[in-house]
Order: C-alpha cells, then structure tokens, then sequence
C-alpha cells in the first residue's frame, strides 16, 4: 500500500500493444481471416516495468521523444488503458485532459459543452451553474460560447477544455500537451492557473516537448526512453541529461 501522502503509485507497470501487421479493409474479412486463424499481430510494448510514486502536491513533467510511452502512461494514469502487468493505486479524484475535444460533442454549443464535460467529470448540475460564468470568462470566448463547437479552431476547443477542467481544483491533474495550440495571451492565463492549483495542493503531471514548460511548470521530471524510465529527479538535471542524450 502507499505512503499516506502518495497519490499516484504505479509498481511495474507494462503495456502491451498489439498492432494488426495486415490492413484488413471491412469488417467481413476480418471475420474471415479470424476464422482461419490467419490474423497476425506485432507486439509492442509501450511500457515496461514502469515503478514511480508520486506524493501530494508534486507536479512531474514528463518529457521522451516521440513514441517513447509519454501519453500512454497518463492514460493508464488516467485509467484509459488498463495496464497488461502491474498496479496502479490512485488516492484522490483525476482529471485528465489527454485530447483537444475529448469528452465534447460537435453539435452542441460552447456552453452546453460547459454542462456535459463538467457532468462527465462528476459534477453537479448546480456546482456547474455556480462557476459558469467564472469558465466563459477565462475561456475568453465571449459570444463563440453560443457557437456550435463544429466551428471552433484547435486554440478554441483548448481553452474552453482547459477551463471547465479547472474551474475546481482536482487532487490530479493530467495534462498532454495540449495547450501548445493556445494564443500567448491564453497561455499566460493558464500559467497562472496552475500555479494557483498548484498552491492548492494538486498533483500535477504535464507532458511537453518544450524544456522551458517544464521549467516553468514542474519541480521534478519523468525521462522516458522506449518505454522505460531512463530518468527521474529535479526537473533541471533531469532536462540537462535529456537535452545532451538527444539533440545532436
């Protein structure tokens, strides 16, 4: 069992891909080629015997280069992917935000976006009611929030994503990259909404290709290299050996 001020511990933690090595076009073949048994796979491990705890208040970035199981570990973070081996143990409520629109639906306007995400997310109808106005405000959205999402840019989708994530403070916030889409003016906002969630007392785990977001964002660093922890420490060091190993 974790310490009592650990929030996140994952103890061996693997994945396992299995990646489809033939492009099968329509779903009968499929059936066809499962029953002969002619359907062939390739294994890839997106994470092996990853073994990290992580205590209350932390904020962790995570840095690897692509394909090195950065996203794949907030999903199993975030309970998306259930781990092939080891364990998960969480100790307080996640939010995630993993995709730029995930949990929206293009159909509906902004402000209804507002009351499904925050739903999804566990609240209720009258906390949302009570810090609506606070999320179109810093969304900065002003009349787009009556606008049906079809019609909103990536920064749009992000900042409005951002915002209803944030309007409470979340024991754990995961967050992928997402906001690298955001306006400067945006991004100062969002700066200085994590560090007040931060103050707060949330843990904070942030993926990013940017050392200066980590700097500026994180006090320890998670360096992952084909699925493997290769580094974890203070965020300087740890970047300094990232940044030596991998650009020429």
């Amino acid at each position: 069992m974790p310490a009592s001020n650990d929030v996140v511990t994952l103890e061996a933690v693997s994945l396992l891909y299995r990646l489809a090595k033939h492009r099968i076009p329509s779903f009968k073949e499929y059936v066809v080629h499962w029953m002969r048994g002619a359907l062939v796979y390739e294994e890839l491990w997106a994470l092996t015997d990853v073994s990290v705890r992580i205590e209350r208040g932390e904020s962790i970035g995570i840095i690897g280069r692509n394909g090195a199981g950065k996203s794949t570990l907030l999903k199993v973070v975030a309970r998306v992917l259930e781990p092939t081996r080891g364990r998960l143990t969480l100790n307080g409520s996640v939010v995630p935000m993993l995709q730029i629109g995930a949990g929206f639906d293009h159909e509906l306007t902004g402000l209804e976006n507002i009351y499904l995400n925050a739903l999804l997310l566990g609240h209720t109808r009258a906390e949302i009611d009570a810090v609506r106005e606070r999320i179109i405000e810093f969304s900065g959205l002003a009349d787009f929030i009556h606008v049906p999402l079809r019609n909103y840019s990536s920064g749009m989708l992000a900042r409005l994503g951002f915002s209803v994530a944030t309007a409470w403070v979340p024991d754990i916030f995961i967050i992928d990259e997402v906001l690298a889409v955001g306006d400067a003016a945006f991004v100062r906002r969002t700066q200085e909404r994590m560090r007040e969630i931060r103050a707060a007392g949330t843990t904070v785990l942030f993926v990013s290709h940017s050392p200066q977001s980590i700097l500026q964002t994180c006090d320890r660093c998670l360096w992952l290299d084909k699925g493997v922890v290769r580094g974890d420490g203070p965020a300087k060091p740890i970047l300094a050996e990232y940044m030596a190993a991998t650009v020429p």
